[in-house]
């Protein structure tokens, strides 16, 4: 039986690709290897939003160089772009490069190769789920902001048919799934281009009377567009998880303009205070760039501040890199060294971490309701609606099961208690 071997970095938008390539090969025949030297198809998920990212995705690439030449090699992501003659003299080793939800190229080369049959379907639907399923909504952007390389490689905003969304996961819960996790580079503006203009609201409420379903997840939202009527479902829906992913970017309204974000400093602090009323046991998650170009230390000291007066649950933090394509590329130099944009990742990461350990320290001996996803050194873990990673010990069987656990110790990245009661 042929088998296949799927890597995959960056985004859950990825992975979430990479779970439908993985349900097509397994449809084709082909079933899953954790071995690249046991695969006869190795299928590389890439990621180019930063520089560190692409650097390990070409460094994936030649290290496969010397590939079994019987063996397939495609590739997929946002390293794709419209010069695949480019990439193919860059990489020759590669077989196949296909774009982004483009499996049917993947369709079409195993075809050609006797590989998959001419019965072969490009299927959307997951073979089996995970107990926490990634579901796209939507691809695309239509913000362009500066600095950001994602619309010229995913394309314009599409949204899918909410009758599409509610079929794949009605499925997914069908298949073991008591989580689902709905995608989109900006999932605030779903709906926009289908007939009837559907919000993400609108689909929440369709979604929240689904069968069997327990949680619902979304990410991620805009600031600029994130309406009163979005913040008032997730207060009112039962199965929505008060977990809001909310990237602000950066804390100068220069520096914000530049990035071409749409809004101002006090502007997205209007909107955290907006959420947090409605939702008082909201968690934050949110992104932030260090070093654009032009960033002054004064600049920078309104990104920390944002950090510590909204106190978020997490923040991902990176240092600038100018992208090929981008506005920011062609226009603006990037003259922050290096050393200063390290300095300043790590000063936030070291001040985000004082502060989520605050955060979750006043989860000490409280009960906190945590989704099984599974066993890891002998614990069982899972998370709380709040997305906090809880491990507990227990001699049971709690795959998929919603459990009560009562919080003994903390950390800034994990949580350890007991079943209570």
């Amino acid at each position: 039986m042929p088998h296949y071997h799927i890597w995959t970095i960056g985004c859950q938008m990825n992975k979430a690709d990479s779970d439908s390539i993985a349900a097509f090969l397994e449809q084709c025949g082909y079933r899953p290897t954790a071995k690249i030297d046991d695969a006869d198809i190795v299928v590389l998920n890439s990621c180019v939003v930063r520089q560190s990212a692409e650097s390990k995705v070409a460094n994936k690439i030649d290290a496969l160089r010397q590939l079994d030449a019987n063996k397939v090699l495609a590739v997929t992501g946002c390293i794709v772009d419209e010069n695949i003659g480019g990439l193919k003299k860059r990489f020759p080793r590669v077989d196949v490069f296909f774009g982004p939800q483009d499996v049917g190229m993947l369709s079409e080369y195993l075809q050609g190769r006797g590989l998959a049959g001419p019965s072969a379907v490009v299927q959307t639907l997951p073979v089996k789920a995970s107990v926490s399923s990634l579901v796209n909504i939507m691809h695309g952007c239509n913000n362009f902001c500066s600095y950001c390389i994602v619309p010229y490689r995913r394309g314009r905003e599409v949204s899918r048919p909410s009758a599409d969304i509610i079929a794949e996961v009605k499925s997914v819960v069908d298949h073991g799934a008591k989580e689902v996790m709905l995608l989109g580079q900006n999932v605030d503006s779903y709906g926009h281009g289908l007939a009837g203009s559907p919000t993400l609201a609108e689909l929440l409420e369709e979604l929240n009377g689904i069968d069997g379903l327990a949680r619902i997840r979304f990410l991620t939202s805009h600031p600029k567009d994130m309406s009163d009527s979005l913040i008032e479902t997730v207060a009112r829906l039962d199965k929505v998880c008060e977990c809001i992913s909310l990237p602000f970017q950066a804390g100068d309204d220069g520096i914000l303009e530049a990035m071409r974000r749409g809004y101002t400093n006090a502007q997205y602090r209007r909107l955290v205070e907006r959420i947090r009323k409605a939702v008082p046991d909201v968690a934050l998650s949110t992104d932030v760039i260090v070093g654009f170009p032009g960033e002054s230390e004064e600049q920078y000291r309104r990104s920390r501040e944002m950090i510590e007066d909204i106190r978020f649950d997490t923040v991902h933090i990176a240092c600038y890199s100018p992208r090929s394509g981008t506005t920011a590329s062609r226009e603006l130099k990037d003259d922050v060294p290096a050393s200063v944009k390290i300095k300043r990742r790590k000063e936030l990461e070291e001040m985000q971490e004082r502060i989520v350990s605050e955060i979750n320290s006043g989860l000490k001996d409280k009960t906190v309701e945590v989704l099984v996803e599974g066993r890891k050194k002998g614990k069982w873990w899972g998370r709380t609606r709040t997305d906090k990673l809880v491990f507990f010990e227990d001699a049971g069987n709690h795959l998929g099961h919603l459990v009560n656990i009562r919080i003994e110790s903390t950390s800034p990245w994990s949580l350890q208690g007991r079943i209570d009661g």
